[in-house]
């Protein structure tokens, strides 16, 4: 059995100490690794970022990262990687990082993914250069993520992704803004490379549940959706 504690957009800033911590206290005992779905800032400061460090310092269990749209508004998302890797938090860009968990393996697979759309009402990479561009670097995510996965072994498998890769879990959310809130290529790496369980955030208003054209089960873990610190779920391999 793997415990999976996520959480995604908690929108740390400069005034967020102690809000955190308190509720992590006894997370060694629900849960074998913490992961965090992006925006861990408010406008992606070293400031705010230090803040969460210091709030995560001896949390008690292996804590990975992907960084979120917010944590790159300032041009500052290289120095925040580094500040929370030099303080322990393992942070995924198109990476594979493996935890050791009651005698089995898990990796967790991780990228900030980007927006596009989903089947049926999705962005091609068609006419002026900006559209390519928007759409070409979604394609480029999916694609480090399918390599990442295809070349990671383990007995369990979670991607950790920002953007969502299902429509499912944005219900709740305005249709008019399902393009920046993921795209169908993050489901169709997540099939085609395989996975057990797939986390998120990014979308506040959506839905928690949801799964992948090929039956991957979905999360979106943003703090708004959760409405606590965190939520547990649990790998039976």
């Amino acid at each position: 059995m793997i415990r999976i504690a996520a959480v995604g957009d908690v929108h740390f800033g400069e005034d967020s100490g102690g809000t955190l911590r308190p509720h992590l206290e006894r997370l060694p005992e629900r849960a074998d690794v913490l992961l965090i779905a992006g925006d861990l800032t408010r406008i992606g400061t070293i400031a705010e970022a230090r803040v969460l460090v210091e709030e995560l310092d001896g949390v008690g269990v292996p804590t990975i990262a992907v960084l979120g749209n917010h944590d790159h508004h300032s041009d500052q998302a290289p120095q925040i990687r580094a500040l929370l890797e030099d303080a322990g938090i393992r942070v995924l860009e198109q990476e594979a990082t493996t935890v050791p968990v009651n005698g089995a393996c898990l990796a967790v697979v991780g990228a900030k993914g980007f927006g596009g759309g989903f089947s049926g009402s999705s962005g091609t990479a068609f006419g002026e250069p900006e559209m390519k561009q928007f759409i070409r670097a979604t394609e480029a995510a999916a694609a480090g993520l399918e390599s990442a996965l295809r070349d990671c072994a383990a007995d369990a498998r979670v991607v950790l992704l920002h953007y969502s890769p299902v429509k499912e879990t944005l219900h709740g959310e305005a249709p008019e803004i399902y393009p920046f809130l993921g795209s169908f290529l993050l489901a169709r790496a997540v099939d085609t490379a395989g996975a057990d369980l797939v986390i998120h955030g990014h979308a506040h208003g959506g839905a928690e549940k949801g799964v992948t054209p090929g039956g991957v089960r979905v999360r979106n873990v943003a703090e708004p959706v959760i409405r606590e610190s965190y939520r547990v779920y649990v790998l039976d391999r």
